[in-house]
């Protein structure tokens, strides 16, 4: 390609892209999903939380999952004093084996999350892995459709897992599925500290 001939894509790219930046012009904060099979949800989310700290912003993370290991991430962000962190899991529930207990734990994490949706000092609140309480019947999405629909407007909040209720789904902003077309755990290679946790 000539160098005219790529000035003249950029240039028709840029105009594209130019249109596109006028035309929002709206100011809220915004609901994204991670969901899908493949390896990067959580760190998704939680590289996002780093920009908003970067940016002097407020942040909360809520795991409704993990919480038998300190992850490097939570060893990372602990002390950040922009940042609050909720280990509320009880391990994978294939671990624990017991739905009572992963229930109440789902509850609990639940109750802490509704108070931080309902709080304006936050601008980013991350409920990682909280997808599955749906799957597994542990939680019904309709309060959290209702008290993600009533939290401050200028709050973005990331929502990771697997899959995802059909409600959270609806009203989402943006929606990312994270495919997996290879993973080094089915080819033999151990579960690793700065890698999986």
């Amino acid at each position: 390609m000539s160098d005219s001939n790529h000035q003249n894509r950029m240039q028709r790219k840029k105009e594209v892209v130019d249109e596109r930046i006028s035309r929002a012009t709206e100011e809220r904060g915004v609901l994204i999903l991670l969901k899908g099979n493949g390896k990067g949800k959580s760190s998704s989310a939680l590289g996002t939380l780093a920009r908003s700290l970067g940016h002097g912003q407020k942040g909360a993370v809520i795991q409704f999952i993990k919480g038998r290991r300190e992850t490097g991430e939570y060893l990372f962000f602990r002390d950040h004093p922009r940042l609050d962190w909720h280990i509320m899991g009880q391990g994978f529930t294939w671990e624990t084996q017991d739905r009572e207990r992963d229930i109440k734990a789902a509850e609990a994490a639940w109750e802490i999350a509704k108070g931080l949706l309902e709080d304006p000092a936050y601008n980013i609140i991350v409920l990682d892995e909280m997808s599955y309480m749906f799957k597994y019947g542990y939680l019904d999405p309709v309060p959290v459709v209702e008290a993600l629909k009533r939290r401050p407007a200028h709050q973005n909040v990331i929502i990771t897992g697997r899959t995802m209720a059909q409600p959270i789904q609806e009203i989402a902003d943006t929606i990312s599925t994270v495919q997996d077309e290879r993973h080094a755990f089915r080819g033999g290679v151990k579960a690793q500290p700065g890698i999986e946790y």
